[in-house]
């Protein structure tokens, strides 16, 4: 197999097509098309789906894109270090985080990193979707509770849990009692909570007077004493410790785990693991304290 043609083709797919890729590395379109047939021609079998205005992988040229990619990526990085006559990590890593770890303790995390690692391009976008790594061209996700996929393997570095919180001028009620709540999203979710306590489990029926999009715009909201939340402990830990919030009892639902996750261990970019072990150092733990005490150090109005 000619490695240039399947650097070629590794170049188009991760561009997404021959005319972004030229313009991406300064190579002839021409020169990319042709190499790409080549390699068609030498495998047997056809890796691009070329359409009038789009161009797709086929289920063989993505099989060949996710296998060589990290490995073609990791010869140029090898070399590139050799050449320059060091080992530091040094490139673009692509972060894709969730909107709340974004908001709250991303910027502190990626200027650290960033004046750690000086030749790491870090890029962070915030996506509460599961996003395409591969053909998103992301090195690295972070994600809330993430469905089981085989093609991404990772760690949880961060581990956290929702409680039931209100302010202090908001009477807690009694079993099976109603009170107003602020709750996330829209639509028909349970207007039933769970309150654990070290004492009991009780339940309590809520009355949605608020529906808002984001926990931070929620904890605001039940500050001000509209209704009672659930919210992550993290994000109000200091509000319970100063007494602006007082907790009723936790939520009684499944933990919520961050997990850092990417495409394979083996042959594992020297950038991503940077960056795993820098998150490593940042929480070593990985408990919600660790979280809060990062947030309130980090200069958010927690």
């Amino acid at each position: 197999m000619d490695l240039h043609a399947l650097a070629d083709f590794n170049l188009v797919a991760r561009h997404g097509g021959f005319g972004a890729a030229a313009r991406a590395t300064g190579r002839p379109k021409a020169t990319l098309s042709r190499r790409v047939v080549e390699l068609e021609a030498s495998l047997g079998i056809r890796l691009l789906e070329r359409g009038a205005r789009v161009l797709k992988l086929t289920e063989e040229g993505r099989a060949l894109y996710e296998r060589t990619g990290a490995l073609l990526t990791e010869i140029d990085e090898t070399v590139t270090s050799i050449s320059q006559g060091g080992d530091r990590p040094r490139g673009r890593l692509r972060i894709s985080a969730p909107l709340l770890f974004a908001q709250t303790a991303m910027g502190k995390l990626a200027a650290g990193f960033a004046l750690k690692y000086p030749e790491i391009r870090l890029e962070v976008t915030t996506e509460d979707r599961s996003v395409e790594m591969v053909e998103e061209g992301y090195d690295l996700v972070i994600r809330v509770n993430p469905d089981p996929d085989e093609n991404l393997v990772g760690r949880i570095f961060l581990r956290d849990r929702l409680v039931v919180v209100a302010s202090p001028q908001l009477p807690q009620p009694m079993n099976n009692e109603t009170v107003p709540a602020v709750v996330r999203g829209s639509g028909n979710q349970s207007a039933i909570w769970n309150l654990k306590t070290p004492t009991e489990n009780a339940t309590i029926n809520i009355d949605p007077v608020l529906r808002l999009s984001s926990l931070i715009m929620i904890r605001d909201a039940v500050r001000m004493g509209v209704g009672a939340g659930r919210l992550p402990i993290s994000l109000v830990s200091n509000d319970l410790n100063t007494g602006k919030l007082v907790q009723w009892g936790d939520a009684g639902l499944p933990e919520i785990a961050l997990w850092a996750l990417y495409p394979s261990r083996r042959l594992l970019s020297a950038r991503v693991s940077t960056f795993l072990e820098y998150l490593k150092e940042a929480f070593p733990k990985g408990t919600p304290d660790e979280l809060a005490a990062y947030i309130v150090d980090g200069g958010y109005p927690a």
